[in-house]
C-alpha cells in the first residue's frame, strides 16, 4: 500500500495532465507574514513540498509556489510591540515599519526572514511570490477588472452564506483600494463604471478620489475573491488548507464556487490539514510571544527529524512537536528507525523523505549518539567543550565535529528548555553526613562500584556495572532476570549514587553521569 504522499502525487499528476497536458505540475502554499510564522503554518508549506518533491523524484517537472500574502492589511499590533504602531493598522504589511530594533525593511520582511532561512535548512525548494509585487506591478489588472464586471454574480454566491442582513451600503464591490492619502484600506467604493473603469472611493480619513481601475495598482481583491483568482491565474493543481478554511462560507468553499464561473479555472486538489501541537515550551516562549516557529524547532532538533514529523502523518492527522523531555523519546524512536534493517513501506518512504529530497541528501550527524546522552553530557559539563570531548572519547568519538550538529542541538535544548531546578550540579565535596549515616550494605555497594569503574569505563560497561552491583550483593548471576525485589534494590542503589554525586534522588542517565564526572571524582564523592 502506498504512503499518503505517493497517493496524493498520483492524483496530482493525473489531474495536472487532464488540466494542462505537458506543462509543469503546480503546487501552492500561502502564508501571511502578520507575525511569527509558527510550526502549524509550516504544515501549509511542508504538505505541498513533500508532494512536489515526490513528483520531482519521479522525473516530472513540478513547481511549488509560495505566495507571501504581504499585501494584506495589518489588523492588530501584537503584544510586545510599541502601541504607537496602531497608526499603521489598515496598511499593507510591506508598508508597515518593521518592529523596533529589526534590521529589515518592513513588517513583512521581518517575519518572512526567519522562515526563509528555516526552509533552506529543511531543503524546501519553492518559488516565492510577493503579493505586493504582483498587485502593485499590475499582474492582476485583467483579473481585477473581470471580478468587478462579475460583481453581481460574486455577491450572489456570498449572499448564500451570509448569516445576517447586508448593511444597506449600496452596491457590492469585490475590490478595496488603499487610500492614496493615509495608505490604509479604510475605504469604501462609492461608484464604478465598467466601460471607463473609473472608480470613486472615500476613506475614513476624509480623503476621496476617482481613479481609472485599468491603471490603478494600489488596492486588492477581497480574500474570498483573491484566492480563487490566483488558482486560475497560476493554474494551481494542488494546495492544502487548514481546518478553518473548510467551514460553510469559508474562503475555500466560496472560492470553489467562484473559480470556474468567474475566472474560468478549477479548484485545486486540496486536502484539509490538522492542528500541530507543542509539548513544552520553556524559555523561548517569553521572548517570542508563545508561538514556537520552525526556527525555534531547528535550534533543538536536526532538519531530518523535523521533516520526519510532517512526513509520517497524513495531513488530516494532528501531531505534536516536543520541546520538553519528550524530545528524548522522539529521538530514540528516530534512531531506532534509522537502525532498522527492514522497514515497512510507509516507514521507509517517510524516512527517505526526511533524510533528503529529490535534489540530494540533507546533512546528518556522522556519529549520532543518543540525544538524551548528549543532553546529559552538555548539562553536566555546563557546555565546556574540553570536558565534552573527554567524555565523548570514552564513547569512541574522536572529535566534537563527529557528534555535530546533534550535539549543538542538544546543547541548545539544555540552555533554553531545561529549567534551572532540573539542571545537574555535581557536588564539589563529599556529603560527609550522608556517608556517615550509611549502613554496611550501602557501603559495600559503593565499594563494588568504585572497584569496578576502571574495568567498566564505557557507556555499556558502566550500565552493566551499576545494574550488576545489586545482583552481586544478592548473590545472583550477572545475567539474572530482574525480580521486583531486585528492581527495588537497583532503584535504591541508583538514588544513593545520585544523592552523593548531585544532591538529589534523580538526574541524568547514571552511566552518562559517571562518565561525565570521571572515575577519580566519583570515588572521592562516594567512598565513606
Amino acid at each position: 500500500m502506498n504512503d499518503w504522499v505517493s497517493e496524493l502525487a498520483d492524483r496530482v499528476i493525473a489531474e495536472s495532465e487532464r488540466r494542462a497536458p505537458g506543462k509543469p505540475v503546480v503546487c501552492a502554499s500561502g502564508l501571511s507574514p502578520s507575525g511569527p510564522i509558527h510550526l502549524g503554518n509550516l504544515r501549509e508549506v511542508m504538505t505541498p513540498h513533500l508532494v512536489a518533491d515526490e513528483i520531482r523524484r519521479r522525473g516530472r517537472e513540478c513547481v511549488h509556489l509560495l505566495s507571501w500574502d504581504d499585501y494584506d492589511r495589518l489588523r492588530k499590533v501584537p503584544a510586545g510591540v510599541d502601541p504607537s504602531w496602531e497608526e499603521h493598522i489598515g496598511k499593507p504589511y510591506t508598508s508597515v515599519p518593521a518592529p523596533p530594533g529589526s534590521p529589515h525593511a518592513n513588517w513583512a520582511e521581518h517575519f518572512k526572514a526567519p522562515l526563509i532561512e528555516a526552509l533552506a535548512e529543511l531543503g524546501v525548494e519553492y518559488r516565492g511570490i510577493s503579493q505586493t509585487e504582483q498587485y502593485t506591478g499590475g499582474a492582476y489588472r485583467e483579473q481585477i477588472l473581470l471580478a468587478m464586471r462579475e460583481r453581481s454574480a460574486i455577491d450572489g454566491v456570498l449572499a448564500e452564506y451570509r448569516t445576517k442582513e447586508k448593511e444597506p451600503a449600496g452596491e457590492y464591490f469585490p475590490y478595496r483600494p488603499y487610500c492614496s492619502d493615509c495608505g490604509r484600506d479604510l475605504t469604501r467604493v462609492t461608484a464604478y463604471d465598467d466601460e471607463s473603469t473609473e472608480l470613486a472611493y472615500t476613506c475614513a480619513c476624509g480623503f476621496g478620489e476617482t481613479v481609472r481601475l485599468a491603471e490603478h495598482d494600489s488596492g486588492k481583491l477581497v480574500w474570498k475573491v483573491d484566492w480563487p483568482m490566483r488558482w486560475a491565474h497560476e493554474g494551481v493543481v494542488f494546495e492544502p488548507s487548514g481546518v478553518d478554511h473548510h467551514s460553510p462560507g469559508s474562503a475555500w468553499v466560496v472560492g470553489g464556487r467562484l473559480v470556474g464561473p468567474v475566472f474560468g479555472g478549477e479548484q485545486p486538489i486540496g486536502p484539509m490539514y490538522a492542528f500541530v501541537g507543542i509539548t513544552g515550551m520553556a524559555k523561548m516562549s517569553s521572548s517570542r510571544g508563545g508561538v514556537p516557529t520552525p526556527s525555534d524547532a531547528l535550534e533543538i532538533m536536526e532538519a531530518p527529524v523535523l521533516r520526519w514529523l510532517y512526513a509520517r502523518r497524513k495531513p488530516a492527522q494532528s501531531f505534536k512537536i516536543a520541546f520538553d523531555q519528550e524530545i528524548h523519546r522522539l529521538y530514540d524512536e528516530w534512531d531506532a528507525l534509522g537502525r532498522k534493517s527492514e522497514r515497512l513501506p510507509a516507514e521507509q518512504a517517510a524516512y527517505e523523505r526526511a533524510v533528503g529530497t529529490a535534489s540530494g541528501p540533507l546533512p546528518v550527524t556522522p556519529r549520532p549518539l543518543p540525544y538524551r546522552t548528549l543532553a546529559s553530557i552538555v548539562d553536566v559539563t555546563t557546555g565546556d567543550e574540553e570536558q565534552q570531548l573527554r567524555i565523548l572519547r570514552d564513547m569512541e568519538v574522536a572529535a566534537l565535529e563527529e557528534a555535530r550538529p546533534r550535539l549543538d542541538r542538544a546543547q541548545r535544548w539544555v540552555e533554553t528548555q531545561l529549567a534551572d531546578d532540573q539542571r545537574t550540579h555535581v557536588l564539589r565535596e563529599p556529603d560527609a553526613e550522608l556517608l556517615a549515616s550509611l549502613g554496611e550494605g550501602e557501603r559495600e555497594a559503593l565499594r563494588l562500584l568504585g572497584e569496578g569503574l576502571d574495568t567498566h569505563w564505557s557507556l555499556d560497561g558502566l550500565t552493566t556495572l551499576v545494574y550488576g552491583v545489586p545482583k552481586t550483593q544478592a548473590g545472583l548471576d550477572p545475567e539474572a532476570k530482574a525480580t521486583p525485589e531486585l528492581k527495588a534494590a537497583q532503584r535504591a542503589f541508583f538514588a544513593l549514587i545520585y544523592r552523593l554525586l548531585v544532591g538529589r534522588d534523580t538526574g541524568p542517565r547514571l552511566p552518562t553521569l559517571l562518565l561525565a564526572v570521571g572515575a577519580d571524582r566519583v570515588r572521592k564523592l562516594t567512598q565513606a
